[in-house]
Formats: C-alpha cells, structure tokens, sequence
C-alpha cells in the first residue's frame, strides 16, 4: 500500500475575534469595496484590525468557542495590552585573581 498524504496534524485558529449573531439581514461593503452579505443567524465578525466580515452560522459555531463578553477596549495590534518590565541590566562576573 503506497502512502498518498502526510500523517493528521492538529491545528487551531490563532487570533482572537470579536462577533455577534445577526437578527435581521444585513449587507455592506467593506474598506476593499467587497460586497457582504448575511441573514438572520449568521454573525458579524470583527478582527482586533477593526476588519468586519460575515461568517455563515454553520461555519462559525464549527470554528470557533465562545470565550465571553467582550471587552468594549480591544487591543489595537499597534499598541502593546501588557506593560513589559524593564530588562535587567547583566553584570559581568568579577575575575577573581589567584595567588
């Protein structure tokens, strides 16, 4: 038997994404001129880019968890969420003189 694919890798959605479910149909174009479309059940998702998209209802529940409300401050990929220490300064080993 001759081995037509590579062995099943794991994979995960990387970016955390802000969405709500649509009651009514909605349809807008985007910054790019694209044209979306949605209708009642499917969501409106929202990258951390401030990009928006509709995702149709049985794509997204299969993708993505619910992790909660979302926080009306959205981390901007520009500006840094967590305030990094200061680096510690390295000092150099004293030499120790032999007699």
């Amino acid at each position: 038997m001759r081995k037509t694919s590579a062995t099943w890798k794991i994979y995960r959605t990387r970016f955390l994404i802000k969405a709500r479910q649509l009651t009514q149909p909605l349809l807008f174009v985007d910054a790019l001129g694209r044209e979306h479309r949605g209708e009642p059940g499917d969501y409106l998702v929202e990258s951390s880019d401030g990009a928006r998209r509709i995702a149709p209802r049985l794509i997204f529940e299969d993708v993505y968890v619910a992790m909660g409300p979302a926080n009306e401050r959205w981390p901007s990929p520009r500006i840094p969420d967590v305030a990094l220490p200061a680096p510690k300064r390295r000092v150099a080993p004293t030499s120790v003189a032999t007699a």
